[in-house]
């Protein structure tokens, strides 16, 4: 059946698996895929990958008649295992996904290519995300790194970076469309720029360039950094570029040296102190968010204690923790585990420090006044990304001012400010 109506899309994971997902989304009704359920899969954990298999499941029993499609990260590295799966009519891989010839073909069940093959990124352009206040632009994909436990290089490939005009006039659409935030998204933000050719040029760079090209973006967020690759643009852009959001969310992953080494991040410890001492000094009302991984293999219980001990210590005011999950073919499975009753406890020990910390971060900012973009009907964030819910009537996707009077649970209450 040709429709013109889009796919139905379930998106897993990252934030460039939403801004891929509306990709699919406009190829896919190009393409005449209107009846497909297509599920945009993520493989950084076991449990990423369960719950996508569980969805499928789900899918076909609620749907007996439409055609599944599995795409995305996990599709990506085991593409097998989902072909055999009775409910999937069709496999297409992370560089397969966004053309929409592939996706048009029907006849062809498996699709997955080598995505190391793919020699320059040409993300196409999208004019929004379904049901969002704020908008993402994608910048790179794939890393160059490899560390210890991470899947991600196999299943995004090497580093590639988006060319600077090209980001620039997908921002400056957004803003036609009536976007008033965008969020910079890629695999290793920081990486941006090393392979373009005669053009070279560092994340930060490339944020100031924007904000020259696009005077009227009142907002740029950027999404996950790494703390070893911050460059020195990217702190005069957060020192001198008021719209450059104070929150910058970092790949910690841990907070002991040796865990750090093992993993082999490119960062200590007293690197992140002095990162972020520097940003603070800079813009003294910017918030601090991380990825982190609790039970990695070896690491002891005082190991453990460092990294408890060096986010309270750096009163960071979100924390996104995951239990360590071993993904085979990666240096880390080999290593000797922990068990994983310890690793998820760990993890729990972690998040409750992390409710205590953004708890305490919400208190600090009661009082102040904030520019809120409103996200739904009386909720919204400001600009260090902390949710706030409004006592007054703002439209979705507009900014307002707010004065913080207090917390509830999660999140600031904003009454309007005069």
């Amino acid at each position: 059946m040709t429709t013109s109506q889009p796919p139905e899309i379930i998106t897993f994971g990252c934030r460039l698996n939403a801004l891929e997902s509306e990709v699919i989304r406009a190829t896919g009704t190009a393409a005449g895929l209107g009846d497909a359920l297509v599920v945009n899969t993520c493989a950084v954990t076991a449990e990423a990958v369960r719950q996508a298999r569980q969805a499928i499941r789900k899918l076909r029993r609620q749907h007996p008649a439409r055609p599944i499609i599995v795409t995305g990260c996990a599709a990506q590295l085991d593409p097998n295992t989902f072909s055999r799966m009775p409910e999937v009519d069709r496999v297409i891989g992370n560089r397969e996904k966004l053309d929409a010839a592939i996706l048009a073909r029907r006849d062809q069940a498996l699709a997955v290519g080598d995505v190391s093959a793919q020699p320059a990124m040409d993300q196409p352009l999208v004019d929004g995300l379904d049901g969002r206040a704020r908008a993402f632009a994608q910048v790179q994909t794939g890393c160059d790194h490899r560390c210890t436990f991470c899947i991600v290089p196999t299943t995004r490939g090497p580093s590639r970076s988006v060319a600077p005009d090209r980001i620039v006039h997908q921002v400056r659409l957004l803003v036609e469309r009536g976007y008033r935030e965008v969020v910079l998204t890629g695999i290793d933000l920081c990486s941006y720029g090393a392979d373009l050719n005669g053009e070279r040029l560092t994340a930060g760079q490339l944020v100031r360039q924007i904000l020259r090209a696009v005077p009227e973006l009142p907002r740029l967020r950027l999404s996950t950094l790494d703390p070893a690759a911050i460059d020195a643009d990217l702190f005069a852009a957060l020192a001198e570029e008021p719209r450059l959001l104070p929150y910058w969310h970092l790949s910690l992953q841990a907070m002991d040296d040796l865990v750090l080494k093992r993993m082999r991040r490119r960062h200590s410890r007293a690197d992140v102190f002095a990162l972020i001492e520097r940003a603070r000094r800079l813009r003294p009302e910017i918030a601090f968010g991380a990825d982190l991984i609790a039970g990695f293999p070896t690491e002891t219980e005082a190991m453990f204690a460092e990294t408890l001990a060096g986010v309270t210590a750096l009163g960071l005011a979100r924390l996104h923790v995951f239990p360590y999950s071993p993904r085979e073919g990666t240096p880390a499975a080999r290593m000797p585990q922990i068990p994983r009753a310890v690793r998820e406890e760990r993890a729990r020990r972690l998040r409750t420090r992390g409710l205590e910390l953004s708890r305490a971060f919400l208190m600090s900012r009661v009082g102040a006044v904030a520019q809120v973009l409103v996200e739904t009907e009386g909720r919204g964030r400001c600009p260090q990304f902390a949710p706030v819910r409004l006592r007054f009537e703002a439209a979705p996707g507009s900014i307002v001012a707010a004065r913080m009077v207090g917390t509830e649970d999660d999140h600031l209450i904003g009454e309007r400010a005069a």
